[in-house]
């Protein structure tokens, strides 16, 4: 009988204050596998954006690509399981699209940023399981507001359910591997075993099921 392939890469997806960070850290802890984690503690653009979205939108995407794509290469060439928060398609079809229909990057940004992740796309595989966290603004809110991060103070309602419209729609289209949809409205897989418990029988289910 023909030895299983081995499962090289789940990434989590969800918008600001899904709750992502936590997620990767526990599913890591809980399956032995390896986190990559955003790295929003040394990002040199991140602060400066929130201040002035306008003037630091391009050259944020174009550093999150870039990190992005990084973390791909090394998932690639390790030998571990990986578990991604955030993925790179996130930054291509949610965040550079909105600021650019914000009016918050101009179309010669946006088409440079389009190209270069074009190009990017060809060079690198869909992770072999997706998680996408799907939750409502309230729920967001209280997560971000909980963190204390002191940049994300100026992050607007409008940002985030736009962010969201977003979201939904790029889910719906998702056709480049399994997907896993976990709504988190009404959760609290960090507090609540019950709930991290549903969240490890969905995983276990999809990850039997893949080959």
């Amino acid at each position: 009988m023909a030895k299983k392939p081995k499962i090289k890469h789940i990434a989590i997806a969800g918008n600001i204050g899904a709750g992502k960070t936590t997620l990767t850290k526990m599913l890591a802890k809980h399956f032995k596998w390896e986190p990559h984690f955003e790295d929003v503690d040394h990002n040199p653009y991140l602060s400066d954006f929130y201040e002035d979205m306008h003037r630091w939108s391009f050259n944020l995407q174009v550093y999150f690509l870039n990190s992005r794509l990084q973390q791909l290469l090394e998932i690639r060439k390790g030998a571990e399981t990986v578990i991604q928060d955030r993925t790179i398609y996130e930054d291509a079809f949610i965040f550079a699209p909105n600021l650019h229909d914000m009016g918050l990057m101009t179309q010669r940004d946006f088409d440079n940023y389009s190209k270069f992740f074009s190009t990017i796309q060809q060079m690198v595989s869909a992770p072999d399981l997706l998680i996408y966290l799907k939750a409502g603004i309230p729920k967001l809110v209280d997560q971000i507001q909980k963190r204390g991060r002191d940049y994300e103070e100026n992050i607007r309602l409008d940002y985030l359910k736009r962010l969201n419209t977003y979201y939904d729609k790029w889910i719906a289209d998702y056709k480049d591997g399994p997907l896993l949809v976990v709504e988190v409205d009404n959760m609290d897989f960090a507090e609540n075993e019950e709930d991290f418990a549903k969240i490890i029988s969905k995983i276990n289910a999809q990850i039997n099921g893949l080959f």
